[in-house]
């Protein structure tokens, strides 16, 4: 069956989350946000676009940095509320240089960083 991107539910803004997993381990690298357009444009281009809510536009990963991601794969879960795009990440996919943006773990009252920057 054809997929439309407007049969996902988006939150009051418009707004999708959406994980970034690398395809090659699993891991989690990032969270952020799409609106339709940008669905739309990832799956046309391979690219993944996201939207950003500070500056209301879109952004293509890795346009400025060259830490692009490469679309493997775009999942939806079963509400049709959150997605996973499954990546071959280029570099780090934070912008503090580190491989995930998930580098911070709390253990027990401790905040454990648990990743440094890549060189």
């Amino acid at each position: 069956m054809p997929f439309d991107p407007s049969q996902l539910n988006y939150n009051a803004d418009g707004l999708i989350p959406v994980i970034a997993q690398e395809e090659a381990t699993g891991e989690v690298l990032m969270l952020a946000w799409m609106n339709a357009a940008a669905v739309t444009r990832t799956l046309e281009t391979g690219k993944v676009t996201y939207w950003s809510r500070s500056r209301q536009d879109f952004w293509i990963k890795g346009e400025t940095s060259g830490h692009t991601q490469q679309l493997i794969e775009l999942r939806y879960d079963c509400d049709s509320d959150a997605l996973l795009a499954v990546v071959h990440q280029h570099g780090p996919a934070c912008h503090t240089n580190r491989r995930s943006c998930f580098y911070t773990a709390i253990r027990g009252d401790d905040l454990v960083e648990i990743m440094q920057p890549m060189a």
